[in-house]
């Protein structure tokens, strides 16, 4: 890849708790992801959020807030992303495992568990401090 990509990550947050999925089939298999992909040509972050949270999850997203970005490098897969966080409290449904191909299935965890290892933009944005205030309201 001669170009970073651009990635969305939804925080889907409800009643405290933090919507994971077992990523598996691509870089950064087995790790812990929030739903989220690849920002396609003419499309916004928040369509593209939407999109993804209903293909991968069956939610529907109502509002949307944009919160973080990070920069990172997958060095074996010679893979540069920069991904845009969005946050929302706002979805209706369960969580369904849509692409089983793609993610082992959903859960939730509260800030204090969350599990590891995490996806590599989830990793950053929680080391840069970024992720435990949009869970804790602090």
């Amino acid at each position: 890849m001669t170009q970073p990509k651009i990635g969305v990550g939804v925080l889907i947050v409800r009643e405290g708790r933090l919507l994971l999925g077992r990523r598996r089939g691509s870089h950064g298999a087995d790790s812990w992801s929030a739903p989220g992909g690849h920002l396609e040509f003419g499309e916004t972050p928040e369509a593209c959020a939407r999109r993804e949270v209903l293909e991968e999850t069956g939610l529907v997203v109502g509002k949307l807030a944009k919160v973080a970005f990070t920069n990172d490098f997958f060095i074996a897969e010679k893979k540069h992303y920069v991904t845009l966080f969005m946050l929302t409290e706002d979805v209706r449904g369960t969580p369904q495992r849509c692409e089983p191909d793609k993610c082992a299935g959903w859960e939730w965890f509260s800030a204090d568990e969350l599990p590891q290892p995490l996806f590599a933009p989830l990793e950053t944005l929680l080391q840069e401090g970024g992720l435990l205030p949009l869970l804790t309201g602090r």
